[in-house]
């Protein structure tokens, strides 16, 4: 092999380098212009480490109301832990926490067009779920990380634009408003349930829809006018409260009157009772004072006429008429003397004794 040496004859010359070009711009131009590119670099680093973060990483941390879940190869593995540290292997193994309790989804800009063909937009509907963590493999492995873009976020669209199509522009705005949060979360829980068990939808929040700002207008209008006739109803029950509340006084205050009026008379007629029971009370006794006072001077009567009975005898009827003659001062006789007023017959009695006693005295 012919090895190739510079002869002796060979000249040599020392050349010194090349001068550098000179920078476009000046130097203060090229500075930023490096500046701008290292910067690039940087950030495409920055973004490229992140990603292979999860994959380098052997201690791993699952954050409390979270659970972990690791691909092997791409493949979903059974392996579910708990919050805490953890151990895998880096660049074969990833993982990804998992939330487990209550979070709340915003599905925003949801257009719909209503049964009359008026286009509206539900700026923003909140739903509450939560993913329970005996369910997590399943719903993990028929639907991914982001299950809930299936089951929340298409799933609202797609009902929503179903309510819409189906009712008017009023039932959808006012009429039943009020039931689309009922409505949204019973669609979603039913087919929740049906394809993806381990959903739990907790709530449904639906914000009032934007409409066209001519529709809008008449509907505030209409709303003014019957917030008018809603106010003369209201006015009109506070006067018929009021008139109600003044009858009601008027008759509490003659119920009173009334009352009082009962209760006077009650104590006049107990007045009158009490003062005619004293003067039956008093007639009673006058009558019985009288009665007695009658059987009194009628049993004396009685008594008297009894004696007098006992004393009617001749020899009293006798002694009394001597006794009167006794009295009397003259006496006359002859043919006349019958023509006074005393009984002959005790006169001839008399007479009849006189003419006796002279006898038995001889």
């Amino acid at each position: 092999m012919e090895s190739r040496v510079p002869s002796s004859t060979s000249t040599f010359t020392s050349t010194s380098p090349p001068a550098p070009a000179p920078r476009p711009g000046g130097g203060a131009h090229w500075f930023l212009f490096e500046s701008f590119v290292s910067l690039i670099v940087i950030l495409i680093s920055v973004v490229v480490l992140s990603s292979m973060h999860n994959s380098l990483q052997i201690l791993h941390q699952v954050p409390e109301g979270h659970v972990g879940v690791y691909w092997r190869g791409g493949a979903l593995l059974q392996t579910i832990t708990n919050p805490g540290f953890h151990l895998k292997l880096p660049l074969i193994t990833h993982f990804e926490p998992i939330q487990v309790t209550l979070q709340t989804d915003q599905v925003r800009d949801i257009p719909c067009g209503t049964k009359g063909g008026v286009m509206i937009n539900f700026t923003r509907i909140e739903v509450v779920n939560r993913l329970r963590k005996e369910y997590v493999y399943e719903t993990l492995l028929q639907y991914g990380v982001h299950y809930d873009n299936t089951w929340i976020y298409d799933k609202i669209h797609h009902e929503i634009n179903q309510f819409c199509s189906s009712h008017s522009l009023q039932q959808v705005y006012i009429d039943m408003f009020d039931q689309i949060d009922e409505r949204m979360k019973d669609a979603l829980q039913g087919d929740c349930t049906r394809y993806a068990p381990g959903i739990e939808i907790i709530s449904v929040r639906v914000t009032k829809p934007t409409i066209p700002n001519s529709i809008r207008r008449n509907f505030e209008a209409m709303e003014e006018e019957r917030t008018k006739v809603l106010i003369a109803i209201e006015k009109q029950k506070v006067s018929e409260k009021e008139a109600e509340t003044q009858m009601k006084m008027a008759i509490s205050e003659a119920e009173k009157k009334a009352g009082v009026s009962r209760i006077m008379m009650d104590q006049m007629l107990m007045e009158k009772e009490s003062s005619k029971q004293q003067e039956q009370i008093e007639n009673e006794m006058y009558l019985a004072r009288e009665k007695s006072l009658s059987d009194a001077n009628f049993y004396r009567v009685i008594k008297e006429a009894e004696a007098n009975q006992l004393k009617l005898t001749p020899q009293y009827l006798e002694l009394r008429f001597i006794e009167a003659i006794a009295n009397n001062s003259k006496i006359f006789f002859g043919d006349k003397v019958p023509g006074m007023i005393f009984d002959q017959r005790l006169l001839g009695n008399f007479l009849r004794r006189s003419s006796k006693n002279p006898d038995s005295e001889d």
